[in-house]
């Protein structure tokens, strides 16, 4: 499994040279222009100079390999100088800036990504508390009142897309009854009960609408793989053995269901810094999708490459990360 994991890392450094290069050819030629949203008395020549100083002068081939290094080598040696309060070399080096608000790229994605995770992510760790027992429940009750309820649910929550949810839990529980705030807060500060209940009040709102698509969706690939498993020859031997239903259903059928379901919920996981990108607009959530959207609107290019390759990297790391499950979860898979 060690060499397994040292192979597959070190294949994920040209892939990932190869998906950060796409990624940055993709944007530098889209027709945006950073200068787009100057006002239209600002002249040509002055709109010239300000392309200059961004670097747009250059070759887009030059450009990248500067990106590179200011990715791949300066920001880690600058987070590696901020963690162990150190200085290497003279400590003053390029670092990948947004051409918007002129700041480190990656220390606003530090700023912003603890909202994601706490909002977010959160959500996704509900979503799939709730979606693996409904799923073995309904798959092991097949046709039962609870199975068809739990169908009906899932179906509800995979077909009806956030922003309605999140409006409608917003008119209901903020506009009539006044329980939550319709509005994330970023500002506050849990330090002490009292901030830290306001902010449990409003977290519930997104994390449920968040937890309650997630779930829809889990839960059905959780019943079909049970389903499929409780049919196997190997639950009828066990069974024939004398063990009892819940060591058959818990310990041989949940286990051998979960091999396809890790596949499900590790590819999952980095929609939890982008993929809830509406969700985040409807509450006001300060988070990554939200940066996401004012750097695409805003044409910030260097905000939107260093992005969207943070999220390409989370998708390769937890594909990785599935593979390794699979072997802990099925004895018969070796990759030695």
């Amino acid at each position: 499994m060690f060499n397994y994991t040292i192979r597959r890392l070190i294949f994920t450094i040209p892939t990932l040279l190869f998906i950060s290069f796409v990624i940055f050819f993709i944007l530098d030629t889209a027709p945006n222009d950073p200068t787009g949203n100057l006002p239209l008395t600002i002249p040509p020549e002055v709109r010239e100079k300000i392309r200059i100083s961004l670097g747009l002068d250059k070759p887009m081939f030059f450009r990248y390999l500067l990106w590179c290094q200011q990715f791949f080598i300066n920001e880690p040696l600058n987070m590696i100088e901020q963690w162990f309060n150190i200085t290497i070399g003279d400590g003053d080096r390029l670092r990948v800036q947004s051409w918007a608000t002129r700041s480190p790229v990656v220390d606003l994605v530090v700023e912003r990504m603890p909202q994601t995770l706490w909002v977010v992510g959160m959500s996704y760790v509900v979503g799939i508390i709730i979606a693996i027992p409904i799923g073995v429940i309904s798959a092991y009750k097949q046709y039962s009142w609870f199975d068809q309820i739990g169908t009906f649910i899932s179906m509800l929550g995979f077909s009806v897309p956030t922003f309605f949810t999140g409006l409608l839990l917003i008119v209901i529980f903020s506009v009539n009854l006044g329980w939550f705030p319709s509005i994330y807060d970023t500002t506050l500060k849990v330090d002490s009960w009292g901030n830290f209940w306001l902010q449990v009040k409003q977290m519930i709102m997104p994390v449920m609408v968040l937890a309650f698509f997630n779930a829809a969706q889990l839960s059905r690939f959780m019943r079909a793989s049970m389903l499929d498993n409780l049919q196997q020859d190997y639950v009828r031997t066990a069974r024939a053995k004398g063990l009892k239903e819940r060591v058959v259903v818990l310990t041989h059928v949940l286990r051998n269901s979960l091999i396809p379901v890790v596949t499900v919920i590790a590819l999952g996981v980095p929609q939890v810094f982008g993929g809830a990108i509406i969700t985040e607009q409807i509450f006001k959530v300060n988070g990554l999708g939200q940066l996401l959207i004012i750097g695409i609107q805003g044409a910030d290019i260097p905000l939107v490459q260093t992005l969207t390759f943070i999220f390409a990297v989370l998708i390769v790391l937890f594909n990785l990360i599935a593979d390794i499950l699979y072997g802990l979860l099925d004895p018969r898979i070796r990759y030695d």
